[in-house]
């Protein structure tokens, strides 16, 4: 997962033509955006239907895009990762509530 971080980072840059990542950055964060949520509903549906294929390879899309959104906003990878490792322990109802 680092690693893809980085090859997304990287890329990020690259001529829009050469490079998928490099085209969602400049069609700009709506772009990012919707297509991060179409990957939600496709991985939703995967589920739903149950093929578990379809499932790790919608979940793949998912996550694909959900570091593409990280990366827009200079976020990596380890930062979600500390993240779930700060909240290990802690109920998920607790963790919430500490939100408010």
């Amino acid at each position: 997962m680092i690693r893809l971080g980085e090859v997304i980072a990287a890329r990020r840059e690259a001529e829009p033509a050469t490079s998928y990542v490099a085209s969602l950055f400049a069609k700009g964060q709506d772009a990012m955006l919707k297509k991060l949520a179409e990957e939600a509903a496709e991985t939703i549906l995967a589920a739903k239907g149950g093929d578990k294929l379809n499932i790790v390879r919608e979940t793949a899309d998912l996550w694909f895009h959900s570091l593409v959104v990280l990366a827009s906003h200079d976020l990596k990878p380890e930062d979600v990762l500390a993240e779930l490792q700060r909240r290990e322990g802690i109920s998920g109802i607790d963790e919430k509530a500490s939100r408010k």
